[in-house]
C-alpha cells in the first residue's frame, strides 16, 4: 500500500519543445495557439525515398552548449539524452535545489524515461559497422544510445544519488515517470526526484515505420496536419522534445521557502491488453486508469476540472479517449469538463508527450487558463464534449488532470490540485 502521509508537490519545470526551449516561451505558445509543426526537409539519400510525411514538430534553435550543457557533455550525449538534461537545468534553478547544500545527495533521485532511446546514435553507428565494420564502432555507441542514460546523465550531473529508474512504456512513459516518481516521494524513497521524459525520433527509419503503420498524417500544410478531435483528423504529426519536472514533498519544499507551483494528488496506470498499437474501443481500461487517479485525488463531481488528452490526431485514439472519460465520471459531468489536447500544437513527442502535457496542465491550474486545441473546426460527431477549440480560455480550476496513452495499451493519468496550505 503507497504511504498517503507525505504530500508532493511541484517546485520546478523545464521544457525543450517545438513551441518553445524555456517554460515562459512554450506557455506563451500554447496560450497564443502557435503551431510548431513545419513542412520536414527530406534528404536525397535512399534512406528518404518512399518517405510520404511532409511535416513534423521539431525543436528549433537547440544548441546544446547554450542550455546548460558543458561542450564535452554535448559531445558524449545523443540528442535525446542533451534535450533531458537542457529542461533539468531549467528545472532544477526554478526549484532552488541544489544537491549537498539544500537536499542530501541520497534523497534525490531521477525518473526519466525515453520510448526509443538514443536513435540518432542507433542509426549513425550502424551504418559505421555496416560500411567499416564492427571494429569501427565508437566506445560511446552504447552509453550514447541506452534509454536510461538519460537518466544517468542528469543524475551525475545534479549529483543525484537516490533511487533512480527509467521507465519505458512507448507514449505513455512520461506519465508514467512522473506517477513512479510520485510514488516514490509519497512513500518517503526520496525528498525529492527529477522526473519527465524525452524523445528525438524524427529520422526517416522512424518515419517509415510509423508511416507504414498508418499512423502518421500525410497532410502538407502544417496548419492542417495535426487535428484532434476534428472530422478530418488522418494521423498524428511526430514531434521531439523533453520536459522535465521536480517533485517535491510538500514539507521539505515548505521549509525551505520553496514556490510550489502545484501538488500531485492522483496516478494510476492500466493496460488494454488488447492489441500492440490500436486502442481498445470500449475504452474501459483507460476508464480505470482516469478513475483510480481521480478517486485518489479526492475528486468529486461538480469540481471544475481540466483534461489534458492524450488526442494524438488518430481516429481511433480521439474517439476512444472521449469514451473513455464519460465511462470514469458520467456523461454529464464529461460535458463540463474542459478539454484540450496540445498535440495539436507540440505534435506528439513520444515520452516526452506525457511530460509536457502534465507541465501545461499545472500551468494551466496554476494561472486559470486553459490551452486551446487549434485547427478544430469541424468537430468529429464521436467527439462531442468540449475541446477548448481555437482559442485559450480563462477558468477558475479546482483540478488538472493529464491523460497519456501509448502502443501496447498503456493508459496513465495522474491528476493535480492546486497548492494549498
Amino acid at each position: 500500500m503507497t504511504n498517503q502521509n507525505k504530500r508532493v508537490v511541484i517546485t520546478g519545470m523545464g521544457v525543450i519543445s517545438p513551441v518553445g526551449n524555456d517554460l515562459k516561451t512554450f506557455q506563451e505558445s500554447l496560450l497564443n495557439g502557435k503551431c510548431g509543426i513545419s513542412v520536414l526537409e527530406h534528404g536525397d539519400s535512399k534512406e528518404w525515398e518512399g518517405i510520404n510525411v511532409k511535416v513534423a514538430a521539431q525543436v528549433k534553435d537547440f544548441k546544446a552548449t547554450e542550455y546548460g550543457l558543458t561542450p564535452q557533455e554535448a559531445r558524449k550525449s545523443d540528442r535525446f539524452s542533451q534535450f533531458a538534461t537542457a529542461a533539468a537545468v531549467e528545472a532544477m534553478k526554478m526549484s532552488g535545489l541544489e544537491s549537498g547544500v539544500n537536499i542530501d545527495p541520497e534523497r534525490l533521485g531521477v525518473y526519466v524515461g525515453s520510448g526509443i532511446g538514443g536513435l540518432d546514435t542507433f542509426i549513425k553507428q550502424t551504418k559505421v559497422s555496416l560500411t567499416d565494420g564492427g571494429g569501427l564502432v565508437s566506445p560511446l555507441f552504447v552509453p550514447m544510445m541506452i534509454s536510461n542514460i538519460a537518466g544517468g546523465n542528469i543524475a551525475i550531473k545534479f549529483k543525484a544519488q537516490g533511487p533512480c529508474l527509467a521507465t519505458v512504456a512507448a507514449c505513455a512513459t512520461g506519465t508514467n515517470s512522473i506517477g513512479e516518481a510520485f510514488y516514490a516521494v509519497q512513500r518517503g524513497d526520496a525528498d525529492a526526484i527529477i522526473t519527465g521524459g524525452t524523445d528525438a525520433t524524427i529520422f526517416p527509419l522512424t518515419l517509415g515505420g510509423f508511416q507504414n503503420a498508418r499512423a502518421l498524417s500525410l497532410e502538407a500544410d502544417p496548419a492542417k496536419a495535426c487535428l484532434p478531435f476534428d472530422a478530418r483528423r488522418s494521423g498524428f504529426v511526430i514531434g521531439e522534445g523533453a520536459g522535465i519536472a521536480i517533485l517535491e514533498e510538500y514539507e521539505h519544499a515548505k521549509a525551505r521557502g520553496a514556490e510550489i507551483i502545484a501538488e500531485v494528488v492522483g496516478y494510476a496506470n492500466t493496460c488494454d491488453a488488447y492489441h500492440f498499437t490500436a486502442p481498445s474501443p470500449e475504452g474501459k481500461a483507460a476508464a480505470r486508469a482516469i478513475r483510480l487517479a481521480l478517486d485518489q485525488a479526492g475528486y468529486k463531481e461538480g469540481e471544475t476540472m481540466y483534461f489534458n488528452a492524450h488526442g494524438t490526431g488518430t481516429h481511433l485514439n480521439d474517439s476512444c479517449e472521449t469514451k473513455a472519460l464519460k465511462l470514469a465520471i458520467g456523461e454529464e459531468a464529461a460535458h463540463k469538463v474542459l478539454i484540450s489536447s496540445t498535440k495539436s500544437m507540440t505534435g506528439h513527442m513520444i515520452a516526452a508527450a506525457g511530460a509536457v502535457e502534465f507541465i501545461a496542465s499545472a500551468l494551466a491550474l496554476r494561472d486559470g487558463v486553459v490551452p486551446p486545441t487549434i485547427g478544430l473546426e469541424e468537430p468529429d460527431p464521436e467527439c462531442d464534449l468540449d475541446y477548448v477549440p481555437l482559442k485559450a480560455r480563462k477558468a477558475d480550476l479546482d483540478l488538472a488532470v493529464s491523460n497519456s496513452l501509448g502502443f501496447g495499451g498503456h493508459n496513465a493519468t495522474i491528476v493535480l490540485r492546486k497548492a494549498n496550505g
